[in-house]
């Protein structure tokens, strides 16, 4: 028999001799390098899990390591890529870091295995292999440096021929053998002493054996669940996770807003959080020799050939098999299954707040129109400011015609003189506090104002509620400071609301993403993740829309591809200094602007009155020449191409490409040329409240109103329906059909016609459904993954489906049939769960 005394000289034995028959083998660093040497390029990896060309890949990854932004080459390297679009741009950026990150941590792992003298061809092999970090992690278990452990202790005692004896001769007595090994000088002053550290040694291997840990992991994941209850005392201070005091639900079905809302309930102390690796599981745990082995026990005796056989040391084996997973296995696993919940509730998190902050980006703009911006509230009263059709700021005023001021003649005055003063087409009445009085204010104003005017005069004025999700956070910012250095804070409020109507995405570049707030549980979440992936949102809205160079601001011009801040700065100090730029080349006269910038940047900046037609389009100032042969080949000038679809639809992309430019680009231009300057944002148009709905009483069952989308969230959408309070859509009464992200119906800022379902006074709740002829306190409600049903009252159910009992609760998740509860996002999503009546 081979004695191995100790885990690692066992694996060197299973998995081969140590590779010494490579040169390097002396040096770790060089061991190293060789092995990462056979893996395949990243390219070739990103390539087979995206099932694109590798020659696609390659292009793209060369052109985003040599500083190309994901909108340049989506929209100017057509031919490189392939066609790759944003979308799958970003998804290869992802997961090439990734394989990045996963290639550095293997150098580490192969260096640190091979300095110890223990890095086998068989491991190497095993290591080059991994195809996650979690199964790298695995394989390092057993040599990974660590503090003194049992199993080590045992060994240096010299228990590692027991533990060795005991699992390949299980016919071996364990007291009788344990016995043989009592050695006071040693530490071992009895058998049981013995027995227990060869057991410690057991438990040691089973749980560093990479493949049953993967095993066991995955095992774990789909059959197990997580429970919740709530902790002693807790039930009045903790009451907003309610539904969590008892809960339980599998892993795999587990929602990310229900997720994170149970880890936030756990870090307030108020829910017990449990991982059970299946039914029944955790209750055994207190008498565990009274029942059958589990199936994980079961998969660790069988990968070691442990058998109840009658043999004197099976008894003994199938202890320490069932010590080993109720003592390390099972809380090992459970920690990594944790994370598991945790990433991909925070992946979910964060696809939903970028998908809300994309739409709120994208959202129509009013246009160039002079516009009146109302900070609604009441005790400080009514912020005013007016701005041009530019934005720039003309006028500002407070007043106060809410309590307890109640000034209401003096303030309409004030804002009809406004009106007049400025030429004022739009008004824009932020949706925070004292909202809905001011826009009743506004629409007494604008009824005054229209019978006053002569017929048609007025026709032009309108009103129109907008979010002010993160106003404060810009009028507190550095850069409002700089802008209007003299303005009080709370007045800069009013000018941000002002302009966000007339252009959503220029003003809400001037604010952090993450503090528009418009995500679910955004402060539970990994911040680094939530930037990256809010920035990239930004990025690729600004770059899809354009920005005309000779008015946006330094933050705007900061997101265009190829523009960093002080570039951006750079900019709007040559064109104070110098005036507005006039060609698109003129940009390269611009402080530390080089070629490389200028060609990144080029496409997305515009010159809506330049010299040269095409500064104003989306045509890339190098494929002019293309252009020009267009021209030639028409005989007309630029102009008379322009909004010319017949002519240019005639004609055909291949006739005009070249060795540089190929179809999809030439395409690109033809469709550029039909509509130059095209904004891909949505055409501009208001919701408008119903006349005498100004809060929660004066809604009714079956009412049928408009309104706006404030929030999207995964289990429902919020409405703003004009009374104060936030209704909720529940996924279920969105569609007749199924839905599985709320997204697929309806986008934040869109407007929507809503039927009243339920209205709980008492505890400010509103159920509202977008299909219109679904009737008003239908118990009902479309099936849903998981449960009974999610109808209820509204779109909650008695079921145990998403939703609870009315319109999805705090979270909009259910559970057991009680409506849901577990906290809430942050910023505008915060906004919309308090006026919803769910905070």
């Amino acid at each position: 028999m081979t004695v191995s005394d100790t885990p690692e000289t066992k694996h060197t034995a299973a998995m081969g001799a140590p590779a010494t028959h490579d040169p390097a083998a002396g040096d770790p660093a060089a061991q190293a390098s060789a092995a990462l040497g056979r893996l395949p390029a990243v390219t070739v990896r990103v390539a087979g899990e995206l099932g694109v060309a590798e020659s696609r890949v390659a292009a793209a990854v060369a052109l985003l390591d040599d500083g190309a932004t994901v909108p340049f080459v989506a929209r100017y390297r057509k031919e490189a890529t392939g066609g790759l679009d944003d979308t799958e741009l970003r998804r290869l950026d992802e997961r090439l870091r990734y394989l990045r990150e996963l290639d550095e941590r293997r150098a580490v792992v192969l260096e640190s295995i091979a300095s110890q003298g223990k890095l086998t061809a068989a491991l190497q092999d095993s290591i080059v292999a991994a195809d996650s970090k979690s199964r790298l992690e695995d394989i390092y278990l057993p040599y990974k440096p660590k503090r003194r452990t049992k199993a080590q202790i045992a060994r240096k005692a010299g228990l590692g021929p027991l533990a060795e004896l005991l699992l390949t001769e299980p016919d071996t007595d364990p007291d009788t053998a344990g016995a043989r090994y009592v050695d006071a000088d040693k530490g071992v002053d009895a058998a049981a002493a013995a027995l227990a550290g060869a057991r410690a040694i057991l438990v040691e291997r089973f749980a560093e054996d990479a493949d049953l840990v993967g095993e066991l992991r995955e095992t774990m994941w789909g059959r197990g669940r997580l429970s919740t209850a709530v902790r002693d005392g807790q039930e009045t201070a903790g009451a907003k996770f309610s539904d969590y005091f008892e809960f339980s639900e599998p892993f795999t079905t587990l929602p990310s807003h229900r997720i994170l809302a149970v880890f936030r309930g756990e870090k307030e102390e108020v829910l017990r959080v449990t991982l059970d690796p299946e039914p029944g599981e955790a209750d055994a745990a207190a008498d565990p020799a009274a029942r059958p082995a589990s199936v994980y026990e079961t998969a660790i005796a069988a990968r070691f050939g442990i058998a109840s056989r009658g043999r004197a040391a099976d008894g003994w084996l199938a202890d320490t098999v069932r010590w080993a997973w109720r003592t390390k296995l099972m809380l090992s696993l459970g920690i990594d299954l944790r994370l598991r919940l945790r990433q991909n509730a925070e992946s979910a998190a964060v696809d939903v707040f970028a998908q809300n902050l994309k739409d709120l980006l994208l959202a129509a703009p009013a246009g160039n129109h002079a516009t009146m911006g109302l900070d609604p509230g009441f005790r400080t009263g009514v912020k005013v400011a007016v701005v041009d059709g530019t934005g720039k700021l003309l006028e500002t005023a407070t007043v106060y015609p809410h309590p307890p001021q109640r000034r209401h003649d003096q303030a309409v005055a004030a804002l009809a003189a406004l009106i007049d003063k400025h030429g004022v087409q739009l008004i824009a009445i932020g949706n925070g506090t004292a909202s809905r009085e001011t826009d009743v204010l506004a629409a007494e104003l604008l009824a005054g104002i229209h019978a006053r005017a002569k017929a048609g005069d007025a026709a032009h004025l309108r009103k129109v509620v907008v979010s002010e999700a993160g106003a404060s956070v810009y009028s507190a910012s550095e850069y409002a400071a700089r802008e209007f250095p003299g303005l009080d804070v709370s007045l800069r409020g009013a000018v941000s609301i002002a302009r966000r109507l007339q252009d959503p995405l220029a003003e809400l570049v001037k604010i952090e993403p993450k503090s528009i707030g418009v995500g679910q549980y955004q402060h539970d979440v990994s911040e680094t993740k939530l930037a990256r992936s809010l920035d990239a949102v930004v990025e690729d809205a600004v770059n899809a829309v354009g920005v005309d160079v000779n008015t946006a601001s330094a933050p705007l011009l900061r997101r265009v591809s190829g523009i960093a801040t002080t570039l951006a700065e750079n900019i709007v100090a040559h064109r104070e200094a110098h005036g507005p730029f006039s060609t698109r080349k003129e940009i390269l006269d611009v402080a530390r602007l080089g070629p490389k910038a200028f060609e990144q940047c080029a496409g997305f900046l515009r010159i809506p009155a330049g010299t040269d037609p095409l500064d104003a389009s989306a045509v890339h100032p190098e494929a002019y020449p293309v252009v020009r042969r267009i021209i030639e080949a028409t005989g007309h000038d630029v102009p008379g191409l322009m909004g010319r679809s017949a002519l240019l639809r005639g004609l055909r992309p291949q006739d005009f490409a070249d060795e540089r430019f190929g179809v999809p680009t030439v395409t690109d231009i033809l469709a550029e040329l039909e509509k130059p300057g095209r904004d891909p944002r949505p055409e501009f148009v208001t919701a408008s409240f119903a006349e005498g709905v100004e809060k929660i009483t004066d809604l009714r069952s079956g009412m049928v109103l408009e309104g706006v989308v404030t929030n999207v969230a995964a289990f429902g959408a919020f409405i703003d329906v004009g009374v104060h309070q936030d209704g909720l859509v529940h996924v279920s009464a969105m569609s007749d059909r199924f839905v599985s992200d709320p997204h697929e119906v309806v986008s934040s800022g869109q407007v929507v016609k809503v039927k009243v379902l339920d209205v709980d006074e008492q505890r400010s709740r509103i159920s509202l459904t977008l299909r219109l002829d679904d009737e008003s306190g239908s118990r009902g409600g479309a099936r849903t993954p998981g449960g009974k049903g999610a109808g209820g009252k509204g779109a909650g159910g008695k079921g145990k489906g998403d939703g609870g009992k009315r319109a999805g609760g705090r979270d909009g998740s259910g559970g057991r049939g009680k409506r849901s509860a577990g906290g809430d996002g942050g910023g505008a999503m915060a906004d919309a769960l308090r006026r919803a009546g769910l905070r």
